[in-house]
């Protein structure tokens, strides 16, 4: 019984108080006393009625949505989510109300602060019966294999890796090998980013599952965006995941880590899960204001259904290994043929947010031709002052000139745009310290009509060798808010003309040398 009402005393983490003293899960098990042990018993009947509670709200809202839908034949709705603290809480909220499935696809879910309590609240949905599969690619977990196992040890939680060749289960020497012999295999990841909720409600976008994609680290953050989408579209989505789920390509832990599982103790299991919700019940992680703005999210939602805009959504999305290619840095894939022929449809202008800007083969001649019909192309992307990859600005350095050349009109993000007072609701809890924004962010807007949130990056990484996926929102009014949001973000106070140099923008000289060494190697295919 307390661990079926462990959801409905989640607090959401406060990284600021959250990061330090926090014993690890291999320490000692956090167990509760006699006393609290007592007080928590007390507490039964109240969580009791709040769970009834939660279960109406959430039946409720569910129920409006497919009657809604139900009104809207072929129709999807959409919810555009800008701020990063209002995607997490939406995501909080919905994980604890599921009461069938969660289908979980990330590229990045880190064991920081945001990535801890996320893979809680999944293990706290799955004790209460919840089916939760969850697909995360190899090359940046930073999990041990216990901490997995242990996750992956309830009946309701099934984890696999997509494409293990970096990370889980390998060794030095199999990681050196597989680059060695297959460059293009270890190269090719799967970038997608997707949450699916009882198979009524998806969130796509841009964040990956980790503090600074939901403006919680206090150095440095993204500048993102995603989008929450209910109605007609929702079975292509999930076909999409399960096409991944089924591939060979993502691959189960109990093969992966056959014998690290053997060693693995009911126990270790045990000790780890508990740990787990000790450290979400633990006031010096969490934010009680935090954690009611979760629980205020079931009251909100109803009027987040009513403002969703019932339209024409697509949701494209790449086949597991990209393209048929095994050895070639190139091949395209759905997803880039789909852009192609999307922006191939501008008349007046293209709005482009983009974190990395570099042209893979043929785009200087696509874009070429787009300002050939009298097409505006303006793109914001980071500057060297703001980005977090050196590498990819390397090669956008490399081509800017050229791209300035075409006529494409190029803004560079800001490290601390003047935008950050609206980005963060408790911007003014930050005081003086506010934390580096980098743009992260990948949506583009054709004739204030058409709009793509998702996923991809204009290069050719995201081009040619990632997974990505996206949806394609035919509405003006979606179009239009998206459009005002990527217009904010190139003003002025928010982003710099490209022309300006990185002197001006005050970037130091170990970071424009590294940038300058990065640039002479041949790395183009692979950023």
């Amino acid at each position: 019984m307390q661990r079926t009402l462990d959801p409905l005393i989640r607090r959401i983490c406060d990284p600021v108080a959250g990061r330090a003293g926090t014993e690890s899960a291999t320490g000692t098990t956090l167990y509760l006393t006699h006393k609290q042990q007592m007080k928590h018993r007390a507490l039964l009947p109240i969580l009791l009625l709040l769970l009834l509670q939660a279960s109406y709200i959430h039946a409720g809202t569910m129920d409006s949505l497919a009657k809604t839908g139900r009104e809207h034949p072929g129709k999807s709705a959409v919810y555009v989510l800008e701020k990063g603290e209002e995607s997490l809480l939406t995501r909080a909220w919905l994980t604890r109300s599921a009461v069938k499935t969660i289908d979980v696809q990330y590229f990045i879910w880190s064991t920081d602060n945001i990535g801890t309590l996320a893979s809680e609240s999944l293990l706290s949905a799955a004790e209460r019966g919840v089916r939760v599969r969850v697909i995360v690619d190899d090359l940046l977990i930073d999990a041990e294999p216990e901490t997995l196992l242990s996750l992956d040890a309830n009946p309701n939680i099934e984890i696999k890796i997509y494409n293990p060749v970096h990370s889980v289960g390998r060794g030095f020497l199999s990681r050196l090998w597989h680059l060695i012999t297959d460059f293009r295999g270890s190269n090719q990841r799967m970038h997608d980013k997707v949450v699916i909720y009882d198979q009524t409600l998806a969130i796509t976008g841009g964040r990956n599952m980790a503090d600074e994609y939901y403006d919680y680290d206090h150095a440095y953050n993204f500048r993102d965006r995603d989008v929450m989408v209910a109605g007609s579209v929702l079975p292509e989505i999930q076909q999409s995941f399960d096409a991944f789920w089924q591939s060979p390509l993502a691959v189960s832990l109990d093969r992966l880590l056959a014998d690290e599982k053997k060693r693995v103790t009911a126990d270790q299991v045990l000790r780890y899960t508990d740990w787990l919700h000790q450290y979400a019940k633990n006031p010096a992680n969490f934010a009680p204001e935090v954690r009611d703005a979760i629980t205020d999210m079931g009251k909100r939602f109803d009027d987040i259904f009513a403002m969703m805009q019932w339209t024409d959504v697509e949701y494209i999305s790449d086949i597991p290994g990209k393209n048929s290619n095994t050895d070639e840095l190139d091949g395209g894939g759905r997803t880039t043929s789909s852009l192609i022929n999307l922006l191939s449809e501008a008349k007046h202008q293209v709005l482009i947010e983009s974190p990395y800007l570099i042209m893979p083969e043929g785009g200087f001649e696509f874009f070429s031709q787009l300002l050939a019909k009298g097409v505006d192309i303006a793109i914001v992307t980071n500057s060297l002052a703001s980005t977090d990859n050196l590498q990819a600005y390397s090669g956008y350095q490399n081509q800017k000139q050229r791209l300035l050349d075409l006529g494409i009109r190029i803004y560079e993000f800001k490290p601390e745009p003047g935008i950050y007072r609206q980005l963060i609701d408790r911007h003014e809890a930050l005081g003086k310290d506010v934390p580096i924004f980098a743009l992260h962010a990948k949506s583009l807007v054709i004739d204030d009509r058409v709009t793509y949130i998702g996923t991809f990056n204009f290069d050719p990484r995201s081009a040619n060798l990632n997974t990505e996926v996206g949806l394609v929102i035919r509405d003006e009014r979606v179009a239009q808010q998206v459009a005002d949001a990527i217009r904010r973000d190139m003003a002025p106070e928010n982003s710099w003309q490209a022309t300006v140099s990185d002197e001006q923008q005050d970037v130091s000289f170990s970071k424009r040398l590294k940038v300058n060494l990065w640039g002479l190697l041949p790395l183009e295919p692979i950023l």
